[in-house]
């Protein structure tokens, strides 16, 4: 009996990505191996920017469906490669396109404002993407005297009715990751490490954000940390973002928060679909050029309306 080949899968992406003339873009909740393998490595504004520019052939989406969806939608000609179809996200399951479109109903004379993580149905549906590093600058720029429904995060929609004074409607949905952070291990953390600066995304609960120094998108929270490296941070959100943190400001120290079922365990707080991609399902979605992303033209049409618009007022300053 033949011995097992073993596949070196580092090696053999690098050589599929100069056959296939690819780019892999990664999120930073991604595992640490597939950031430091990734061509570009962001958060959703970054990476959906990066895939709107891009002059590649192939698009490797290292984080979940609804990401690579959005780059098909402003790449329709290119080939949008995921490495588990199964990579989905529990804030896109919270609307359902036919519930969201009964809801919209109600409220017609309402603007759409869409928080990326959701379907290309529900983006096809909206006036306006945001993502949460834009998302304040964008409602900003909206007339005052528009009325907007915000979906689908209520936590990060409260934030922004917050932080604009916009009275929006909330879709009521929500992330499992941020909506299980547990309060009482924050607590207890911050007591143990008295110095730690408390730093969240804004998907999470008021009740958590109300502790935190820092509140921003991913981007944000890892620019915070390096601008005051050598300092200790307890970090509100998915941990993988701590791996790019700690290549940005390896002298300081980070904590992430367990969840709701406490102990000190990491996968407690991490998304079970991010997670779900591997450096061998990235080598075999490439080998054999599927999964691949299918939309119909339509929809496609539909939904890159609102991405464009986002990327144009990403651009503008907030008036």
């Amino acid at each position: 009996m033949l011995p097992a080949v073993r596949i070196d899968y580092e090696e053999e992406i690098h050589r599929l990505r100069r056959e296939m003339n690819a780019v892999i873009l990664a999120h930073y909740y991604q595992e640490d191996e597939i950031q430091d393998l990734a061509d570009y490595v962001g958060d959703s504004l970054d990476l959906a920017r990066r895939a709107a520019r891009t002059e590649a052939d192939v698009i490797v989406f290292c984080g979940v469906r609804f990401m690579a969806e959005g780059a098909k939608i402003l790449n329709p000609e290119k080939l949008v490669l995921v490495p588990d179809m199964k990579a989905g996200c529990s804030l896109e399951e919270s609307c359902p396109p036919e519930a969201f479109r009964q809801f919209k109903e109600q409220y017609s004379d309402h603007m759409v404002v869409t928080y990326i993580n959701c379907s290309a149905e529900i983006k096809a549906m909206s006036d306006i993407i945001v993502t949460s590093s834009n998302a304040e600058s964008i409602i900003r720029q909206i007339p005052a005297d528009r009325k907007i429904i915000f979906a689908p995060d209520k936590y990060l929609g409260a934030y922004l009715v917050k932080k604009t004074g916009r009275d929006m409607v909330l879709w009521n949905g929500s992330c499992i990751v941020h909506e299980r952070f547990s309060e009482q291990e924050l607590v207890r953390l911050k007591t143990r490490h008295p110095q730690a600066c408390i730093i969240a995304h804004p998907e999470c609960p008021e009740q958590l954000l109300r502790h935190a120094v820092h509140i921003g998108s991913t981007s944000s929270l890892i620019r915070f940390s390096e601008q005051h490296a050598g300092g200790e941070f307890i970090v509100l959100t998915e941990p993988g973002i701590l791996h790019e943190m700690k290549k940005r400001s390896p002298g300081s120290i980070f904590h992430d928060v367990p969840g709701v079922s406490g102990g000190t365990c990491v996968s407690c707080n991490s998304c079970p679909y991010m997670k779900l991609n591997s450096l061998e399902k990235i080598y075999h979605c490439m080998i054999n050029r599927a999964p691949a992303i299918t939309l119909s033209d339509e929809l496609m049409k539909r939904a890159r309306l609102p991405l464009e618009k986002m990327l144009e007022m990403s651009a503008a300053k907030p008036v």
